[in-house]
């Protein structure tokens, strides 16, 4: 639960953390967006068949070659927001003219189709050198054999600090999910995000200027007053729709009155305009429990969730960061709780929140069912109490320092309904069964928060997603430049 201070408070108490955040660093909420701010532009990925498909002995004949092709074709029309630029180079200049083709924010996936096709027998003048030279990330697609032998150069590159990761492998499902995450990099430097203090997290995910530079992302200040004078204009039938939605879909309303379903439904509405007019794809509201009265912002965030707009309370950019990122990789929604502790006995951990997402497989996914209930901690106002899958399993993340991703996994094994009159923790709770629980709790953390580890949501906070993303994050994390540190 976060603590009520207005921006113009939070900059005036400057000292905080000695991370005040100097106007001149923030994009204003009144300038207008650029075209490539809009959120899901397409973005271009370089595709480089590396070397000759003639069919010898280590390398791919044309025939082998067309399946790949045909499913990138799928992978492009599969993710939507991906183009391909695709040729063949087997030295720096058929490289270099594919890649200025591509553009200059264009990743590489790099086809291997001969037995030294990536890297020339270690010439300078070979086909990944020069994607290095431009420093660029590169995914590598090897089939094993046909693949030729550069697979074994992969690791000793990354070692030397290259952006390079690895897909070996004979099923063509993973060309798109190679592209999935290529993709990330050039869609975090087209997003922009709503953001007000006070922020929580390690300092470096709320200096505007080292999340610009780091990832790209830009942070635009939500305008003093700009909240109430959106929500003033909602149209009050429209909020009364969406409030019957609501109230129409869910399981049940416990506590909450009509009132503060309509109250929490005007909220929705009022997030949603913001995000509109700011061109923005992703919002960190430090200053929420400011805005109860007028209604809980907590349908809202899990309505922006649900529709891919990655939404985070309590000030915390770390999540938020965190989120945006997946969206861009996964196409999910990730559910932002407060972790309720470890428990030894079940080897289990707990995630608990009150702005849960109903959609966690996507915004063409499924809905979660939910009961309307009152906020546990304020106890008032309305907000979803989702019922998640028992049995998923669930990877549990969180970027910070914008250097480092902790990750661990586990399977969902309750999730707790609390009767009417009684309060436990925040509103949606899930427990996960966990590899180790004894290591978890020793390693919380992963030793890497620093001296933000007191910072109770440093420390706190973590993302739940639906499904096993080991790989997947492993595998960013080399494209991206990142750490990756497994918990438990």
């Amino acid at each position: 639960m976060c603590m009520h201070c207005t921006r113009r408070q939070f900059l005036g108490a400057s000292a905080v953390g000695g991370m005040a955040l100097a106007a001149g660093h923030w994009s204003a909420e009144a300038e207008a967006s650029s075209p490539q701010n809009a959120p899901n532009s397409k973005v271009k990925i370089c595709v480089v068949v590396a070397g000759k498909p003639m069919g010898n002995s280590w390398g791919l004949s044309e025939a082998e070659l067309a399946p790949v092709m045909k499913r990138l074709t799928q992978a492009e029309k599969n993710l939507g927001n991906v183009e391909f630029v695709i040729g063949q180079a087997t030295n720096a200049e058929e490289t270099a003219q594919l890649l200025e083709k591509a553009g200059p924010d264009a990743p590489v996936l790099a086809i291997s189709a001969d037995i030294f096709g990536l890297s020339s027998f270690n010439r300078e003048n070979a086909v990944i050198p020069t994607i290095f030279k431009q420093g660029r990330p590169v995914a590598v697609f090897h089939m094993p054999v046909i693949g030729g032998h550069d697979w074994c150069l992969v690791k000793p590159w990354r070692d030397e600090g290259q952006r390079i990761t690895l897909f070996n492998s004979t099923d063509y499902d993973e060309l798109e999910r190679a592209a999935s995450l290529l993709r990330v990099i050039p869609l975090l430097r087209q997003s922009r995000v709503l953001a007000s203090p006070p922020f929580k997290g390690t300092p470096e995910s709320f200096t505007p200027e080292k999340v610009k530079e780091r990832l790209g992302v830009e942070m635009v200040a939500i305008a003093d007053g700009r909240y109430d004078e959106v929500m003033a204009k909602v149209d009050d039938s429209v909020a009364k729709a969406e409030a019957k939605r609501w109230l129409d879909e869910a399981e049940g309303t416990i506590e909450p009155m009509p009132e503060d379903v309509h109250k929490a439904a005007r909220a929705s509405l009022t997030l949603d305009q913001m995000i509109a007019e700011n061109r923005a794809c992703g919002l960190c509201v430090g200053t929420c429990m400011g805005w109860l009265p007028r209604g809980f912002p907590c349908l809202g965030f899990s309505r922006l969730n649900d529709r891919g707009i990655p939404a985070a309370c309590d000030g915390d950019m770390d999540c938020l960061l965190t989120m945006l990122i997946f969206q861009h990789a996964l196409d999910q929604a990730g559910f932002l709780g407060n972790a309720g502790g470890v428990d030894t006995a079940k080897n289990a951990f707990h995630l608990s929140h009150c702005s849960a997402p109903l959609k966690m497989e996507g915004p063409t996914g499924p809905k979660t069912p939910y009961l309307l209930r009152r906020h546990a901690e304020v106890r008032g106002g309305a907000v979803t109490e989702v019922h998640y899958r028992i049995g998923q399993e669930i990877t549990f993340t969180k970027l910070v320092h914008l250097d480092t991703l902790l990750m661990f996994t586990g399977k969902i094994i309750e999730v707790p309904k609390v009767p009417e009159g009684e309060e436990r923790g925040c509103r949606t709770e899930l427990v996960a069964e966990v590899d180790d629980a004894e290591k978890l709790l020793e390693n919380w953390g992963g030793g890497v928060l620093g001296a933000s580890a007191k910072d109770y949501y440093a420390s706190l906070h973590r993302v739940a997603y639906y499904g096993d993303h080991t790989q997947s994050i492993r595998h960013l994390a080399r494209l991206m430049g990142l750490k990756v540190v497994v918990e438990g």
